[in-house]
């Protein structure tokens, strides 16, 4: 039973673009039905309106439903005709571009082996709810008169934040393994629990991801990321096992403690690091940035693989950063990331210790030069990813490692303005240092390079004299 809330919400959906009515009209005309399905429905409910994307579902076939939409749009686009969807786009009320995807009513029927269904268009509203992966998804609003269909349950799911699935969960993710990382997508995104006999389900069925592409499984694992509460979507991919076959590093980190318990929990670390890193962001004034995400969840995922017992009982995980990036790059290529974040991620765990490598002294300008150096263009990126790494319980600690990395930050700030940190680059360049050596391209062009680029580091700006003077002085020393 709606609400007068929830009615007025679902009303001022139906009404939040002109082109709703004229599609109403448009369908209702040719004598199709037209319903508005999935997220704009459930998110009104919520009151999380996205105006952005809008999803139908419809009794008109592919073609008839392109014929329709060339009729408001001069382009439409074959979103998967096979599939039966059609898309377009729209001038919104704002005057922004407003996405219209309409599907044709479907029964799917997936081969246990394939990645892909066997497609069926259905011929009334019911069995294409029923094929839908969660039941607060398997709610309609007809657009021409506002009748809201709801035959699953979908509407007390959502008031009690509970993901169910309209047929059986073993059944829903038989037919689409996907919906399984959907899940834990929607328990990060919504922040709702997912029923006993989804979570059994998605245990018990976790190798059928397997047949789902990497670029699929990717997306999922993005939405997830980019959500307000990732920590809730990996803690359930790693209690079901589907992380051990999506993301195998993150449950390693639950390594078994040792017996005198020297290292925290690397895996509820992780969540932490997360957790604290999305804070940073919004603190910082960021949109929610993939790339930091990413390297916070990877950022130790080096330590199993170096964790050695000292002597007197310490617990040593020596290079794990250097490892760490290796195992980033690799699962993030199997995922099918692009190159450029797998980069920037993989660089940003390798990085991620270099602030306490210079201890809690003074940071020479050397030092910060370099640091800057390192960071290239990830430095914002490092210093949140630096700053959240910090979850230890010793308020005394963390204080103290906040407080020096507040002050690196300032010592970053004041040296910008005297020197471009940005760009740091010797005083002389390549063509210059073979003209006052008097040699040709080679090997000996780039000694001398480095030499005055670690004069730079040291020293600042010399100006173009006293370099000069330093390059001839270290040539004439030179073997």
């Amino acid at each position: 039973m709606l609400t007068s809330r929830q009615r007025a919400a679902l009303d001022a959906l139906r009404t939040s673009a002109p082109v709703l009515g004229r599609l109403a009209t448009l369908f209702a005309d040719a004598g199709h039905e037209l319903y508005l399905v999935g997220g704009p429905v459930r998110d009104a409910l919520l009151g999380r309106g996205n105006g952005i994307d809008l999803d139908f579902t419809t009794s008109a076939q592919p073609d008839q439903i392109e014929a329709l939409l060339k009729k408001i749009s001069k382009a439409t686009w074959d979103m998967g005709r096979a599939f039966g969807t059609i898309g377009t786009a729209v001038k919104g009320p704002d005057g922004n571009r407003l996405v219209v995807e309409i599907t044709t009513f479907r029964a799917d029927s997936y081969d246990p082996e394939s990645r892909k269904p066997t497609v069926s268009f259905g011929d009334h509203l019911g069995a294409d709810l029923v094929r839908r992966d969660f039941t607060v998804n398997a709610m309609a609003l007809r657009v021409a008169d506002g009748e809201f269909f709801d035959p699953f349950g979908g509407l007390v799911d959502l008031e009690e934040r509970t993901l169910r699935t309209p047929a059986t969960a073993e059944l829903s993710f038989s037919d689409d393994p996907l919906r399984m990382m959907r899940a834990a997508r929607f328990a990060s995104q919504l922040e709702f629990i997912p029923d006993a006999d989804v979570v059994k389900a998605m245990t018990d069925m976790a190798e059928r991801i397997d047949i789902v592409s990497a670029e699929r499984v990717r997306d999922e694992l993005t939405k997830l990321m980019l959500s307000d509460r990732p920590r809730l979507g990996l803690d359930l991919l790693t209690r079901t096992g589907l992380a051990d076959r999506v993301i195998p590093e993150l449950p390693a980190l639950r390594m078994e403690g040792d017996e005198h318990n020297r290292h925290k929990n690397v895996y509820e670390h992780t969540l932490t690091v997360i957790d604290q890193a999305i804070d940073l962001e919004k603190a910082r004034g960021h949109a929610p940035d993939l790339i930091v995400r990413l390297a916070a969840l990877f950022h130790d995922v080096g330590k199993p693989k170096t964790r050695r017992f000292e002597q007197g009982g310490k617990v040593s995980f020596h290079h794990h950063d250097v490892v760490g990036a290796k195992l980033t790059r690799r699962r993030m290529e199997a995922l099918r990331f692009s190159s450029d974040e797998i980069k920037a991620v993989s660089e940003l765990v390798e990085l991620h210790l270099r602030f306490h490598g210079y201890g809690d002294g003074a940071w020479t300008d050397s030092a910060v030069r370099r640091y800057v150096r390192d960071a290239g263009d990830q430095l914002e990126r490092l210093h949140i990813l630096t700053r959240a790494d910090c979850t230890t319980r010793n308020p005394r600690k963390a204080a103290r490692l906040a407080a020096t990395y507040e002050q690196l930050e300032h010592h970053i700030d004041a040296l910008a303005e005297q020197e471009e940190l940005e760009s740091i680059r010797p005083d002389l360049d390549g063509t210059q240092i073979m003209e006052l050596l008097d040699i040709r391209p080679g090997p000996v062009v780039g000694e001398a390079y480095r030499f005055m680029m670690e004069l730079r580091m040291d020293e600042g700006p010399l100006g173009p004299e006293v370099a000069r003077e330093r390059l001839l002085a270290w040539w004439a020393a030179r073997p």
